[in-house]
C-alpha cells in the first residue's frame, strides 16, 4: 500500500479512536451520536492557505496544523459553544511532511477535545489545509445580531499579540516568546465563550480578522452604533496592530449586565469593559475618533 492509501492509514493509527458507537477514519464517512437533548448542533469550516494565512518561512508546518484547527474552534466559542468533532482536509505538494502538519492538527484537536474523525488528501501546488468542526449548544446560541443600545461591550483579553508576534518573527529582531507563540499557537476562547453566554451576552464574535473590522461586523449585524474608551492592547504590540492585526481569537461580547458578566466569568480572567453600543448604527468611535474599519478581508 503506497501513496495516499498509506498515509491515510498512517494518520489514523496516530490518531485517537471512535468512541463506543460511532465509525471516524476509514469509512466512506464518518458516523457519530447526535448531540445532547435540547441543544443546537454547530457546524463552522474554515481554510487555511500556505503564504496567505501561514508565513512558513517563520513557522513550522505543524503551526499550520494547529492554526487550522483553532480557527474553527474560535467560530464555536464566539457562539457560547462546545467543540464536538472535526473533519481535516489537507492538499500539498508531493513529499510534504504529513506526520509533522498532524503534529499540530493532533495537539489542538487533543487539547480541546475535539478529536479528528474523517478527511481527505489530495495533491496541491502549495498547502490547504480545510478543517470543518462540530460542536453544540445547551439552550440557544449567542449571534451577532443580538446588540441592543445601551449593551456594554468586553474583550475577553489583551489584542495586538498575534500581530506583533508575527512582525518579531519576520523581522529578525530578538524574539518576544509570549508574543512568537500567540502567533503561531493562538487559543481559541472556548470557557470565556460559555461565560459570555451563561452572563447573558446578547451578541459576540471571535477577533480573527481584526477587532475594529470584526466588531464592526458584529454591529453592523446588529443594528447598532459603539463608543470605545480605550483598548487591551497587549505589551510589546502597537495600536494599530491591536485594532486591525487579527488571529488574537478573543472574544469580543455584548451584555446589558456587568455584574452578571463580573459573576459569570469569576473563575476565568475577567474581561475588559471596552465600551458601549449606541442607537446610532453606522457610527463607531474610540475615545471620540472615528474607529476605521482596520483588519483582514480576502480579495474575491
Amino acid at each position: 500500500m503506497t501513496g495516499e492509501l498509506a498515509a491515510i492509514e498512517r494518520l489514523r493509527r496516530r490518531l485517537e479512536g471512535p468512541a463506543t458507537g460511532e465509525v471516524w477514519i476509514g469509512d466512506d464517512a464518518a458516523v457519530l451520536l447526535p448531540p445532547p437533548p435540547g441543544t443546537h448542533l454547530l457546524l463552522a469550516a474554515d481554510t487555511v492557505v500556505e503564504g496567505v494565512h501561514a508565513d512558513l518561512s517563520v513557522l513550522g508546518i505543524d503551526d499550520l496544523g494547529w492554526r487550522a484547527v483553532v480557527a474553527n474552534l474560535s467560530d464555536v466559542a464566539a457562539m457560547g459553544g462546545t467543540p464536538s468533532h472535526c473533519v481535516v482536509s489537507v492538499a500539498g505538494p508531493v513529499g510534504v511532511d504529513l506526520d509533522r502538519l498532524y503534529d499540530g492538527v493532533s495537539a489542538a484537536a487533543t487539547a480541546y477535545r475535539c478529536p479528528v474523525v474523517g478527511g481527505d488528501l489530495v495533491a496541491s501546488p502549495v498547502v490547504v489545509v480545510t478543517v470543518a468542526v462540530t460542536g453544540w449548544v445547551a439552550g440557544d446560541p449567542v449571534l451577532r445580531s443580538g446588540a441592543r443600545p445601551g449593551d456594554g461591550i468586553w474583550v475577553t483579553g489583551e489584542l495586538g499579540a498575534a500581530a506583533a508576534g508575527l512582525r518579531l518573527l519576520r523581522s529578525g529582531a530578538a524574539l518576544d516568546g509570549r508574543l512568537c507563540e500567540a502567533h503561531a499557537r493562538p487559543r481559541p476562547r472556548l470557557p470565556e465563550g460559555i461565560a459570555a453566554r451563561a452572563a447573558g451576552a446578547s451578541a459576540m464574535i471571535d477577533v480573527s480578522d481584526g477587532f475594529a473590522l470584526d466588531l464592526w461586523r458584529l454591529a453592523d449585524a446588529s443594528g447598532v452604533g459603539f463608543e470605545l474608551d480605550h483598548l487591551p492592547v497587549a505589551a510589546g504590540a502597537t495600536l494599530p496592530e491591536a485594532m486591525g492585526g487579527g488571529e488574537d481569537y478573543e472574544l469580543v461580547f455584548t451584555a446589558p449586565d456587568p455584574d452578571a458578566v463580573g459573576a459569570a466569568f469569576a473563575d476565568l480572567a475577567q474581561p475588559a469593559h471596552v465600551g458601549f453600543c449606541t442607537s446610532r448604527a453606522g457610527t463607531g468611535n474610540l475615545r471620540g475618533s472615528a474607529l476605521p474599519r482596520a483588519g483582514w478581508e480576502h480579495q474575491i
